[in-house]
């Protein structure tokens, strides 16, 4: 029901934006009717250069997020698990968080140019805290009962890891790599309009300039459903992977 309730809506979307346009409330020129921006849509799956396009923007993406969520669990858990570490970082981490990525545009074209590097450097700088700070939170969340039963037992460091730590700080993890999924499309997307390395952004960019207006909101609908996906399917292995979960199993 809630998901024929949600298509409804996004169609009741679609009409106002056919009829705005077509009634001259707006004007057509910067704000086309959904059906010619479909018609762009279906002419660029046509272009070679349309693909090429959204496979440098998901191999930007996804390498980024990759590289991201492998540091974010590494330095969490380590970071996490060390009390006097967490401490001593604890202040460093909360200056470099806020920071924006786009901020470090000029840094990343000054050190890699107008390369996939300039862009992978923001991606990955933006998803990295998601998931880091998500782990820390997790790592820190174990039950003291649980520690105490496993100081009792005299467990090992690495079956604390895998009994004790780990399924505390799961949900965390999942939590910070779905975050950082989206945050990751953004920053490859963004780094591809402003420093104009290969892309979907800096085919957006190139439609804007020269005037194809159906053009550019026919790239924008494009990263709007990788988006779109990205959450689904972030969503559901989320759900697969804590099926044990009592938030989950409710």
């Amino acid at each position: 029901m809630k998901a024929w309730l949600g298509v409804l809506g996004l169609l009741a979307f679609g009409g106002v934006l056919e009829a705005l346009p077509r009634l001259g409330l707006v004007p057509a020129g910067y704000l086309p009717p959904p059906s010619r921006i479909a018609v762009a849509l279906a002419d660029q799956a046509h272009q070679p250069t349309f693909w090429a396009a959204l496979g440098d923007t998901l191999r930007t993406w996804l390498t980024g997020l990759a590289i991201a969520v492998a540091a974010g669990l590494v330095c969490g858990v380590v970071i996490g698990s060390v009390p006097l570490l967490r401490e001593a970082t604890a202040s460093t981490v909360e200056f470099l968080r806020p920071i924006p990525s786009v901020a470090l545009i000029p840094l990343a074209v000054l050190l890699y140019g107008t390369g996939i590097r300039a862009t992978l450097l923001l991606v990955v700088y933006a998803a990295f805290w998601q998931v880091l700070v998500q782990v820390l939170h997790g790592v820190g969340d174990v039950d003291p009962v649980a520690r105490d039963t496993a100081d009792s037992y005299r467990l090992g460091r690495l079956a604390r890891m895998r009994y004790l730590v780990w399924p505390t700080a799961l949900p965390y993890a999942l939590t910070g790599v779905r975050l950082a999924t989206s945050v990751a499309l953004v920053l490859a997307v963004t780094g591809e309009l402003v420093i104009g390395t290969p892309g979907l952004g800096r085919e957006i960019a190139v439609a804007q300039s020269s005037g194809a207006v159906p053009a550019m909101y026919a790239l924008v609908v494009v990263t709007g459903l990788l988006g779109v996906a990205a959450n689904l399917v972030t969503r559901a292995a989320e759900r697969r992977a804590l099926v044990w979960h009592p938030a989950v199993r409710t």
